[in-house]
């Protein structure tokens, strides 16, 4: 049931970020190197940026048992 409230939720775990419905990375890199929006959707189609730091990372997290 949606009841239409947000929840932001900013986070470095990989299993929360899996569990997201919608994610936003920033980056590209870390600190004065960050700060721009990198990725905006799904979790799986982070998997899939590889140019992503997350996304390499999400994907090795998906993966494994």
């Amino acid at each position: 049931m949606e009841s239409g409230y947000t929840v932001m939720c900013i986070d470095h775990n990989l299993a929360v970020i899996a569990h997201a419905d919608h994610v936003i990375d920033l980056g590209p890199g870390a600190g004065s190197a960050g700060g721009q929006v990198v990725f905006s959707g799904t979790p799986a189609a982070l998997a899939e940026r590889r140019s992503s730091v997350t996304g390499r990372f999400l994907a090795d997290a998906l993966v494994s048992p």
